[in-house]
């Protein structure tokens, strides 16, 4: 799945072009590399989501194309920073 498209699909960011910037600008890491909106992410990878006032580093735990509100927090494992 895209980076941009979990992102949204995990609620960490509410919309999918909110994504797709913080892409573009250098905000989002994929494994401590620099995510492009189309770079893939799969279960075990480490996103680093930088924001004005702080970050959120967070485990993938699975990858779903669409999942209920209240299970989006079932799909990754917050390992430091604040949840926006």
């Amino acid at each position: 799945m895209r980076i941009d498209k979990f992102l949204k699909v995990s609620r960490i960011l509410k919309r999918r072009t909110v994504a797709q910037e913080a892409c573009d600008r250098g905000k989002v890491e994929i494994n401590g590399k620099a995510a492009k909106p189309s770079s893939p992410v799969k279960e075990g990878d480490e996103v680093t989501v930088k924001f004005s006032g702080g970050e959120l580093v967070f485990r993938v735990i699975k990858v779903k194309e669409t999942v209920r509100k209240d299970e989006a927090a079932e799909l990754y494992e917050i390992i430091s920073g604040e949840d926006k």
